[in-house]
């Protein structure tokens, strides 16, 4: 694997892979998660999408891809720490599995290059018809998760835990935010920031890193450069003397108990094994006392960033459990801070993380995502690195990790009919 700058803010990561069948490439923008851009960057590429100069609606572009073996080439909207990340995502047959002089990796990153920098405009400007269209989209996506109301949770959570911070804004924007974008808006944003905007480039397959190198600077020789946007340092910040509860009532049967922790560890290997102990495996102590021995919970499971420091637990609960439910999530947390389980308990949850690592060497896509999030926080470990960190972790440091967790702010969603 290599990283190199093609050009200013522009850079390529080359994973050589003779393993897949298929080649995969991405071109991925870069800015700080602010709630002022968030809808409009993720508005953005679903309206780049649509077309370029050159194959102007979907159905040119479907015709393409056709040409390319059925190539695809579809937008994507991520979120790292406190980084929104926004772009395109590709794959295509690998040029090895090829007839004859036959290529797709150059093709493919043209029409790639063209979506970015040439897309189908009218009368000189973003397509209002696309920008319209996809507007209603990505309004009925961000509203939608209310009809998952463990999503909804989960979003509320960190809404209300992260209120001022980058990290609680939604990686699509808000609803409101994004329905108010005029084309004439939304094509002046483009225009402000593709000079600037950093961008991050992946290839995955057996073409050489010359060949891939030679592609995207080909595939990008359009595009505007005067630098000065750049990947936002995450920021933490410690938890209360008291956490905050947050109740709110809608017509459910099940309720949704969602608590927010923050960690000021610099330990991030052993807190991710913390992590996996507490509620972040199958074999967690959520999983099989909460929810398995003493049935508080339809579902009970936690989640890391190790970037912010924020450990998030999210569980399904009859309304009446919420008393015994909040003490025995605390309880388990407590048994990690003292030491108190099984020796299976913590070689499983290393095992677990293993597993899950390794894993991503068999899919390109998971590679990229891993990759692309290492460059965007600054981070050089490898896939390989981290797993020797985590397999390094003793009980101790667990232990010691699990000591900096601290409650921060509690949400509980309720039916309306449901007495205090």
């Amino acid at each position: 694997m290599t990283r190199q700058l093609l050009t200013d803010n522009v850079y390529l990561t080359y994973v050589p892979s003779e393993k897949f069948k298929t080649s995969f490439l991405s071109a991925q923008m870069v800015m700080p998660l602010a709630s002022r851009t968030a809808g409009l960057n993720a508005l953005l590429v679903n309206v780049l999408s649509r077309g370029t100069a050159r194959c102007p609606d979907m159905d040119a572009l479907g015709r393409e891809l056709d040409m390319l073996y059925g190539a695809r080439l579809d937008p994507a909207v991520r979120r790292k720490g406190e980084n929104q990340i926004f772009g395109f995502v590709a794959s295509c047959i690998d040029d090895k599995y090829l007839s004859g002089s036959e290529k797709l990796l150059e093709p493919l990153t043209e029409l790639m290059g063209e979506m970015l920098c040439s897309p189908a405009l009218q009368d000189g400007r973003l397509n209002p018809a696309y920008v319209e269209s996809e507007q209603a989209n990505l309004i009925d996506l961000i509203r939608s998760d209310v009809n998952d109301k463990r999503a909804y949770a989960a979003r509320r959570l960190r809404e209300e835990m992260f209120a001022g911070e980058p990290f609680g804004v939604n990686r699509l924007g808000a609803a409101g935010d994004v329905e108010a974008i005029t084309p004439e808006q939304l094509d002046r944003h483009y225009r402000a920031i593709l000079p600037q905007v950093r961008l991050e480039l992946f290839y995955c397959g057996s073409a050489s890193a010359e060949r891939a190198a030679a592609a995207y600077r080909r595939a990008l020789a359009g595009l505007p450069r005067s630098g000065g946007l750049d990947a936002a340092v995450t920021s933490r910040r410690a938890a209360p003397a008291q956490p905050r509860l947050v109740t709110e009532e809608l017509d459910v049967t099940q309720g949704k108990l969602c608590i927010g922790y923050r960690t000021d560890s610099p330990d991030e290997h052993a807190s991710i094994v913390a992590n996996a102990m507490f509620g972040g495996s199958s074999n967690s102590k959520l999983f099989l006392n909460v929810r398995e021995r003493l049935s508080l919970c339809y579902y009970a499971g936690s989640s890391y960033d190790r970037e912010k420091g924020a450990l998030m637990v999210s569980s399904g609960i009859e309304f009446a459990n919420y008393d015994r439910a909040m003490a025995e999530i605390a309880a388990q947390l407590a048994a990690i801070q003292r030491g108190d389980w099984e020796d299976w308990e913590f070689t499983g949850a290393k095992s677990y993380l293993l597993n899950n690592f390794r894993s991503m060497e068999d899919f390109a896509s998971s590679l990229e995502s891993y990759l692309l999030f290492q460059a965007v926080s600054g981070s050089k470990e490898t896939l390989g690195e981290l797993m020797e960190a985590v397999e390094a972790v003793t009980p101790e440091r667990v232990m010691e990790a699990a000591r900096a967790i601290r409650p921060d702010t509690i949400y509980f969603l309720k039916g309306k009919e449901t007495q205090e």
